[in-house]
């Protein structure tokens, strides 16, 4: 086991890509803190599966909006485990056009701020009161998990599952990344995860893929490369990547979407030229 001994936090670990990469660091030896505040039914499943493996997992109830409870979600690891080798920083709420609509009714009153405040500033909360605990290891990385919704914005046919607050949020979490690889260097490596349309993450088994005609999925997948959605577990296997073999990377953002910013243009045939 590659990661016996080392102690990791990785939000979001009750839904597809934040659970799938709590299964496989969890696999691989490492004791985890998983954070929980709604999704009631995915959380207490996600509890019973992890304390079924004795491995000494710890569930922490967090609003990570707020900073208090965030120090006490650090207070909490600082007990339970004394240092960080990992955080992955996999927090966000994005309202999806097809589902919410624009954000000029009433239900959305609230949805650009929430865009913001997870997406963005939760992740800089989780990073700063836990950047001690990090700096304690001889070595430890932390993973931004982002959406390609910060290079297309409202723009491909992606347009109808991201919307302009989250398109913004996700632009800023670069600058995160960057910041803080300078900031923790050397013994804090920082690194960020773009991804695409992934199942369980504006893909299948989302309530917007769901409301998605037959035309609109044609599209989606006409404009990907790879012409499919991805995986929670392809996301969870670069994180693996990330930690335990990316020991000269820092400060740089590997995607993660089959191709979908690239899709949508031709290669065109090479001329013959004209000499």
């Amino acid at each position: 086991m590659i990661f016996s001994g080392q102690n990791g936090l990785v939000l979001g670990a009750s839904r597809s890509i934040g659970l799938a990469i709590a299964r496989k660091l969890s696999s691989q030896g490492m004791r985890l803190a998983l954070p929980w505040f709604d999704w009631p039914d995915a959380c207490q499943h996600m509890q019973d599966e992890f304390t079924a493996m004795n491995m000494g997992h710890i569930f922490i109830q967090a609003d990570l909006r707020d900073p208090a409870s965030v120090h006490n979600m650090a207070d909490q690891i600082q007990t339970e485990f004394g240092s960080l080798h990992l955080l992955v920083n996999n927090i966000e709420r994005g309202g999806m056009p097809i589902l919410h609509g624009s954000y000029h009714q009433p239900v959305n009153k609230e949805q650009w701020q929430l865009e913001i405040e997870t997406t963005v500033r939760a992740k800089w909360l989780v990073f700063d009161s836990c950047f001690g605990l990090l700096k304690k290891p001889s070595h430890a990385s932390v993973i931004n998990i982002s959406s390609i919704a910060a290079i297309t914005g409202r723009s491909t046919p992606a347009g109808v599952l991201f919307n302009d607050g989250y398109a913004a949020a996700n632009r800023s979490v670069g600058s995160l990344t960057e910041t803080w690889a300078r900031t923790g260097a050397p013994t804090i490596r920082v690194n960020e995860i773009m991804v695409g349309l992934i199942d369980g993450r504006h893909g299948p088994g989302t309530r917007g893929w769901e409301l998605l005609d037959k035309t609109t999925k044609e599209q989606l997948m006409a404009h990907t490369l790879l012409g499919r959605t991805g995986t929670p577990e392809e996301v969870a296997e670069a994180v693996m990547f990330l930690t335990g073999n990316g020991s000269f990377i820092t400060g740089s953002t590997l995607r993660i979407d089959g191709g979908f910013v690239l899709g949508g243009d031709q290669v065109p045939p090479m001329p013959e030229g004209a000499l």
